[in-house]
């Protein structure tokens, strides 16, 4: 499930220079390799080079579904670390404008080709996901699925700033992460201590829900693990 503000286009077989504090190759220019990055000695983009990615089961999440069928999408949407697309899609779909931004060029290309062959009318743009301002468009609803838990507690505080340059005043920030709790946890589990950490009225954020969920991968039977948290823009 990581997938933006850590991804980066590169050829196939391409490494992290290890003697560059950023990454040369990257489309949106200069971006520092995330920890998760520094830890494989590989970008993101990498991950869709030899078919699917682990996070990507090819449809949107069912706790996606679930949420657009409640009607908790609303005016303009972002999907932050959007992959190969399946849940902007899903949300597009449904008639709403949609942006869906992600670093790897690979995954990009594969979800603006989704979207021509099934005729939906969405958005796909290389975006740094530390650097959302840089989109100059602010959002209603912000969807967050997979990406909050592949970042370190120190990296946390600039992607939630991030976040905040883009939602609206008042909108809404949807987080779906890998829990703590439970057995078969995915990589990178986050307590619900974190996210209210993170999410906090000092820095803009109200957490108003933190429900345990689900996320699909495709090697989880039953998925592994998560937390769905609502999280409003004061």
């Amino acid at each position: 499930m990581p997938r933006c503000g850590g991804k980066i286009s590169c050829r196939k077989g391409t490494k992290l220079s290890e003697r560059s504090g950023t990454l040369a190759d990257d489309p949106v220019g200069g971006r520092h390799p995330t920890s998760h990055e520094r830890l494989t000695g590989l970008p993101w983009d990498a991950s869709y080079h030899d078919g699917p990615a682990p996070w990507d089961i090819g449809q949107p999440q069912p706790a996606i579904v679930r949420l657009a069928s409640e009607g908790g999408f609303a005016g303009a949407v972002l999907d932050a670390g959007c992959g190969t697309g399946e849940n902007a899609l899903h949300v597009a779909s449904l008639g709403l404008s949609v942006l869906g931004v992600d670093v790897a060029e690979t995954a990009l290309a594969i979800a603006r080709a989704k979207a021509d062959g099934r005729g939906i009318e969405v958005e796909f743009a290389a975006a740094d996901a530390f650097q959302l301002e840089r989109l100059g468009r602010r959002f209603e609803t912000v969807l967050d699925c997979g990406l909050f838990h592949t970042f370190d507690g120190d990296e946390r505080p600039g992607y939630v700033a991030s976040l905040a340059s883009v939602t609206e005043r008042d909108g809404t920030l949807y987080v779906l992460c890998f829990s703590d709790d439970g057995p078969d946890t995915g990589p990178h589990p986050v307590s619900q201590e974190e996210l209210r950490a993170a999410f906090n009225p000092s820095n803009g954020w109200n957490v108003a829900a933190i429900e345990p969920d689900r996320v699909q991968t495709r090697y989880h039977d039953d998925g592994a693990p998560a937390w769905f948290a609502t999280i409003k823009r004061i």
